[in-house]
C-alpha cells in the first residue's frame, strides 16, 4: 500500500490544508509559505520544519520555533526518531511558560492568570496528530478569561506517541492528571479538546467526576474506516501500530452512548465546511446531550482554524462564566 506521504499530488494539498491551522496557532504565514513552497515532496517536511525551528531557537523566538518543531510532527512520516525529537524538542521549549506537570500516561504544561488565587481549570486537550505545543493560543484566550490552564499529552500524543498508543479511554488519563494538581487550589474543572481531543473532552465529561462544563470543537461524534481519507488512515496505524488496531481505536471513536452520559454544561463547536470522510460531526453529540448547545461556525474549517474570531473568544467566556458559578 502507497504511504500517505509518497501518494502522487500530496504535497500541495497537505501545504494548503495546514495553513489556516499553522497561522492560528502562532506560525507566521509568511514563512510557512516561503519553508513549504521550497519542499520538493512531503518525505522532506520533518526536516525542513525542523531546521526552521533551529534557526528561530537561535535567534531567540522560543515560542514560534516550539511551534515548527510541533508541526514537523504532524505527517505519518517513517523517521519516528526525527518525530520524537522534534516533539521533544517542542516540549522543551515551553518550561518557560509555565510548569511541567508529568504524570503516568501524560505530560502537561500548567499556566496561571495573574493575580488569581483558586482559578478554575481548564484541561486542554490535543487531537490525532496534535500536542499541547499546538494550541497555547487557545490557551491564551483561557487566560484572559481568569482560567488556569492545563494543556496535556496523553497517550500517542507528542513525546508519548513513541511510546503508547493512542487510547480511547481517555477520561482515565484526564482523572490522573487531576489528581496530579489535587493539592494545588484550582476551583471548579472544565475540559476543551480539539479535532479528536474534542471526543476526548466528551469522553471526560460523561465519565469523569469533576467536569463542570466541556467544550468541544471539530471533534468526532463516530469515525466509520472504510470511508476515512489516507491522511486519518495512516496517521493511526502509525501511532497504534498495526492496522488491526487502528481499526480497533476507530471503532472505539462512538458517542452514540456516551452523549446522554453528559451531564454538565457542553458547547459544541465545528466549522460548516469541515466535511471529512468518515467522521460524523458533532451535531448529533449536541442533539443527544442534556444540557448541550451546537455552534456551527459559517465558513468555519477543521479545528475552525481560519475563524477564530467566530468561536474562542466566545467560548473561553462561556466556560468562565459556568466554572465561576460552579458549586
Amino acid at each position: 500500500m502507497t504511504r500517505f506521504i509518497d501518494m502522487p499530488g500530496v504535497l500541495s494539498g497537505f501545504v494548503d490544508g495546514n495553513r489556516t491551522r499553522t497561522a492560528s496557532a502562532g506560525i507566521d504565514p509568511a514563512r510557512y509559505d516561503k519553508v513549504t513552497s521550497a519542499l520538493p515532496d512531503l518525505r522532506a517536511w520533518p526536516a525542513a520544519f525542523v531546521r526552521t525551528a533551529r534557526e528561530l531557537r537561535e535567534s531567540g523566538e522560543n515560542r514560534e520555533a516550539a511551534l515548527w518543531f510541533h508541526f514537523a510532527t504532524i505527517l505519518p512520516h517513517p523517521d519516528r526518531a526525527l518525530l520524537g525529537e522534534a516533539a521533544a524538542e517542542a516540549h522543551a521549549l515551553t518550561t518557560e511558560l509555565g510548569e511541567q506537570v508529568e504524570g503516568d500516561g501524560f505530560s502537561g504544561l500548567l499556566r496561571r492568570p495573574d493575580g488569581a488565587a483558586r482559578p478554575p481549570l481548564v484541561v486542554v486537550i490535543p487531537g490525532m496528530d496534535s500536542d499541547r505545543t499546538e494550541f497555547l493560543s487557545v490557551g491564551d484566550a483561557l487566560l484572559a478569561q481568569g482560567l488556569a490552564v492545563l494543556a496535556i499529552d496523553g497517550p500517542g500524543q507528542g513525546a508519548l506517541a513513541a511510546v503508547s498508543p493512542p487510547d480511547p479511554a481517555y477520561h482515565t488519563v484526564v482523572e490522573r492528571a487531576l489528581d496530579a494538581l489535587d493539592e494545588r487550589g484550582f476551583g471548579a474543572v472544565g475540559t476543551l479538546g480539539m479535532s479528536l481531543g474534542g471526543f476526548y473532552s466528551a469522553m471526560a465529561a460523561a465519565h469523569g467526576t469533576r467536569v463542570r462544563a466541556a467544550v468541544c470543537v471539530s471533534g468526532p461524534y463516530r469515525l466509520h474506516w472504510d470511508e476515512l481519507p489516507p491522511f486519518v488512515t495512516g496517521t493511526l496505524v502509525q501511532r497504534t501500530g498495526s492496522e488491526a488496531a487502528a481499526r480497533s481505536f476507530a471503532g472505539r471513536v462512538d458517542l452514540r452512548g456516551v452523549a446522554p452520559l453528559i451531564v454538565c454544561p457542553l458547547r459544541v463547536v465545528d466549522g460548516d465546511t469541515d466535511v471529512i470522510p468518515g467522521v460524523e460531526n458533532g451535531e448529533r453529540l449536541a442533539r443527544y446531550a442534556p444540557d448541550a448547545e451546537y455552534l456551527p461556525v459559517p465558513g468555519g474549517d477543521h479545528l475552525v482554524a481560519n475563524r477564530r474570531e467566530a468561536w474562542l473568544p466566545g467560548t473561553a467566556r462561556w466556560l468562565a462564566d459556568r466554572l465561576l458559578s460552579a458549586p
